[in-house]
């Protein structure tokens, strides 16, 4: 039975253990750029305008909005396939085994906001960015338990991903009515009936992707029209394909999440941190730290994440709600939960959303996210590293 559950993971852990490194290698250039004679011109690419569509019919964006809005739609359709499999058949499916990751992504995401909160609350601006330090970065915090190998059990990092994985889902919902723009009425119309002829899809049993694919795009367009986040299209789109629990059946949901992960994992996460990573320290001291914004995100993530998840765990595996995973102690726990403060690319995403309107605070955004995440996979690194052995 263990086996049968840990399996898909144990491919899952190798990817993102590449993928982390290629994040991590994208996040540098992205800074060392921004920090050189080139940053000019990086800053200008980014905020260069391209337009897709046929004569008049069609969309204009920057390129930064490009990746943020239609690239990061196609992330989001991502994890929304992976959060469907996990509530059908994975690790989520059954409520004892996704209650310890379920209250422990709860207290991670609330403590961090708390956190944030006590440093901002006195100016409604920053304050719109409570969100920020809430979020997981599955890919690195992966990435860098597969780094440890046989030191960590795989019921740890079993914990981490269906945390990481419950962590987005509310960040989504954190998105989609939080972050949300003025709201068009014609094309949420649109959007909505759009998305009933996609679940006319799955009701028909429709095993071919071309059809989800065309009405997606039509989805994706009228949603970011709507003023609800275009990011928002790609879940809707993921709830829609259908999934057969049973292995002989074929799965359109999984030959989707196989064939595009790679994609994703290589592609658009690494493109969104070159993108979104550059910030210039000209001109920064280690007082600009000391800001609320980058002080709130910092020690949310580093601080308020730990103190959340360990916190929530403890007393729901004292109450004998949920239980400790197999093979693991509190200390390695401990050092796991240090991981979930690694941030980056879901924090970075949710602070452009806050601060779409007040630029002026994106580099504090930056180098909060940057500094807290950093922090993270430090010192849970060498925890996990220095008290486990192989």
């Amino acid at each position: 039975m263990i086996t049968y559950i840990t399996s898909p993971f144990k491919w899952f852990f190798k990817l993102e253990a590449a993928s982390g490194l290629l994040l991590l290698i994208s996040a540098i250039i992205a800074l060392i750029i921004s920090n050189s004679s080139y940053s000019l011109i990086y800053f200008a690419t980014l905020e260069k305008y391209f337009f897709i569509g046929v004569n008049n019919f069609g969309i204009k964006l920057s390129l930064l909005h490009w990746i943020n809005d239609a690239l990061m739609a196609i992330f989001f359709f991502f994890v929304t396939l992976e959060i469907k499999r996990e509530f059908l058949q994975g690790e989520l499916s059954n409520i004892k085994q996704a209650l310890l990751p379920i209250i422990g992504a709860i207290g991670g995401m609330l403590v961090p906001a708390l956190v944030y909160i006590y440093f901002n609350y006195q100016n409604t601006i920053t304050l719109n960015g409570w969100a920020i330090p809430s979020a997981t970065d599955i890919a690195f915090s992966l990435g860098v338990l597969s780094l440890l190998g046989s030191r960590v059990p795989i019921s740890l990092k079993v914990f981490l991903t269906a945390l990481a994985i419950i962590d987005d889902l509310g960040a989504i919902v954190i998105i989609a009515f939080f972050y949300s723009g003025d709201l068009s009425i014609k094309y949420i119309v649109l959007l909505l009936i759009t998305f009933l002829l996609i679940i006319f899809l799955n009701k028909f049993n429709v095993k071919k992707f071309l059809p989800y694919l065309i009405l997606g795009l039509f989805l994706w367009y009228f949603t970011h029209e709507s003023g609800v986040h275009a990011t928002i299209a790609g879940v809707l789109l993921a709830c829609t394909i259908p999934h057969r629990k049973k292995e002989k059946d074929f799965s359109l949901l999984s030959k989707i999440e196989h064939t595009i992960s790679p994609y994703v994992a290589f592609g658009i996460m690494p493109l969104f941190a070159l993108a979104n990573a550059g910030v210039s320290f000209d001109g920064m001291t280690i007082n600009s730290l000391l800001n609320p914004v980058p002080l709130g995100i910092l020690l949310g993530l580093f601080f308020g994440k730990q103190i959340g998840v360990v916190l929530f765990s403890y007393i729901s595996i004292k109450l004998k709600l949920a239980q400790m995973p197999n093979n693991s102690n509190w200390v390695s726990f401990y050092g796991v939960s240090i991981l979930t403060g690694i941030g980056f690319t879901m924090s970075l995403f949710v602070g452009n959303l806050a601060f779409a309107e007040n630029l002026e605070y994106m580099d504090g955004v930056k180098v909060g996210v940057l500094s807290g995440s950093l922090l993270s996979t430090l010192f849970g690194y060498f925890l996990l590293l220095t008290t486990n052995k192989k």
